[in-house]
């Protein structure tokens, strides 16, 4: 028989880290690291991006704002205290599913810069309010907690000349730090906003983490959030406006087990999973042939305990992605019909013994969609990009900002800046070459979205 689950994954780290990072698509202009959420996964959809006039206008006049041009300076002063929060940051572990330690820690040093409200929800994120003027809409800011790698993992940073060597350096560590001395600079050059800011860290951004954070943030019943930026991802042009969905499910087939000769003959699992892998392909092959880009992926296989055992169980994992959610919906439900099937096949092979049974666990829902590139907030955003002198283009890939995209809340997911590679490595990198401009990038367009206030 078959038994299907969308189970919670709590204590699943040391998995996160082998499994579900698949899938790789075009590269973008070189010099961007691609998104830290899963590496090589970026899509570049468009490479000339029009900007209308009255964004860039918008953005400019916003960025020549006396409080502004005090900040982005303060932003560059800051930048010591910027690379002492990276590096502590860095050190605290972070796993999968054990943020606690680096959620407390960023916390505190929220409310210490000093924020109207700060607590963590009942998912575990980290959330910091900054009441606006007005209050009517809310802006949520966010880098996410979690790394991939699992516990016990050497977190130490390492300085090799100006260069930070350390797992999780990059990813997302430093898009915290961003955060923070976006917070600061705001605070000490009295920038007020009109809509509410929300500082936050997420939880689950990572692997089989699927996104639980950002998923609680945005809830039925939950609080009204009216855009959202996610720091994630290298590179200083690069604009996510587009989510790429996936689903990822854990089979295992499961029997009695036995000796490969006195047992001959009895139920094989790994008989089982071999067939389904041969039906998925040949009927997956067909199905992504044409249509919105669509991928599929068998990554990890496992199971048996001997050469000589009939095993009691076999598995795989296996990661599913689409650019098109009905497409996603569809081709996740082929996958389920040929995981059947084969468990049938292989049953009527062995009448006279045990049936097998098959466990369907899905793993991972990233869902897909699209923001238009010319709605305001991701107009505001090339323009931001485009202020710094940089030429920005679109892309897609999976990250927080998967979710508000697929509901149609405006969210883009934007760089760390600097100059760096190795992500989800032992070897991950970065350097602080120019860093604070994507500091100041994320300042301006927290303050051109959520609207500078009057002084006063």
């Amino acid at each position: 028989m078959a038994s299907f689950s969308h189970p919670t994954l709590p204590g699943l780290g040391a998995l996160a880290l082998a499994g579900f990072l698949l899938a790789g698509c075009a590269e973008p202009p070189e010099g961007d690291e691609l998104p830290g959420a899963e590496p090589q996964e970026e899509q570049v959809e468009d490479d000339t991006v029009a900007i209308q006039e009255q964004y860039v206008d918008e953005v400019a006049r916003t960025a020549d704002e006396t409080r502004v041009q005090e900040a982005f300076q303060r932003i560059e002063e800051l930048e010591p205290w910027t690379m002492d929060n990276l590096v502590t940051i860095t050190e605290i572990p972070a796993p999968p599913f054990m943020e606690d330690e680096r959620a407390e820690w960023y916390l505190e040093a929220l409310r210490d810069l000093g924020v109207d409200e700060a607590y963590r929800d009942e998912e575990g994120n980290v959330i910091a309010v900054r009441e606006g003027t007005v209050g009517d809409r809310v802006l949520v800011v966010s880098a996410h907690l979690d790394t991939v790698f699992p516990e016990g993992t050497d977190v130490t940073v390492q300085f090799r000349g100006d260069t930070l060597y350390a797992p999780g350096v990059g990813d997302d560590s430093r898009g915290l730090a961003m955060l923070l001395t976006v917070l600061r600079a705001m605070n000490e050059t009295e920038i007020r906003t009109e809509d509410d800011v929300w500082f936050v860290g997420t939880v689950g951004e990572e692997g089989l983490g699927d996104l639980r954070g950002v998923k609680h943030l945005f809830r039925e019943g939950g609080p009204q959030i009216d855009a959202f930026i996610s720091v994630d991802g290298g590179g200083d042009t690069r604009v996510l406006n587009q989510a790429l969905g996936s689903r990822r499910y854990r089979i295992t087939y499961q029997g009695p087990g036995g000796h490969s000769w006195g047992d001959f003959g009895m139920g094989n699992p790994a008989h089982a999973l071999g067939r389904a892998i041969e039906l998925f392909d040949q009927r997956a092959a067909e199905f992504v042939a044409d249509g919105p880009r669509t991928s599929y992926n068998v990554g990890r296989i496992g199971g048996g305990t001997s050469v000589n055992s009939i095993p009691y169980e076999a598995w795989m994992e296996v990661d599913m992605r689409s650019i098109d959610q009905d497409r996603l919906a569809a081709i996740d439900a082929l996958f389920v019909e040929t995981v059947t099937e084969a468990l049938e096949e292989q049953n009527r092979r062995t009448p006279d013994g045990p049936s097998l049974e098959v466990d369907v666990d899905m793993v991972g829902d990233r869902p897909s969609g699209e923001i238009d590139p010319g709605t305001p907030f991701v107009q505001r955003t090339l323009a931001a990009v485009a202020h710094f002198g940089f030429e920005p283009y679109l892309a897609r890939a999976s990250t927080d900002s998967n979710v508000p995209i697929s509901m149609g809340i405006p969210a883009v997911t934007i760089g760390r800046g600097g100059a760096g590679g190795g992500a989800h490595s032992l070897d991950e990198w970065w350097l602080n070459e120019d860093g604070h401009l994507a500091i100041q990038r994320t300042l301006l367009l927290v303050v051109t979205e959520a609207g500078l206030a009057e002084e006063g």
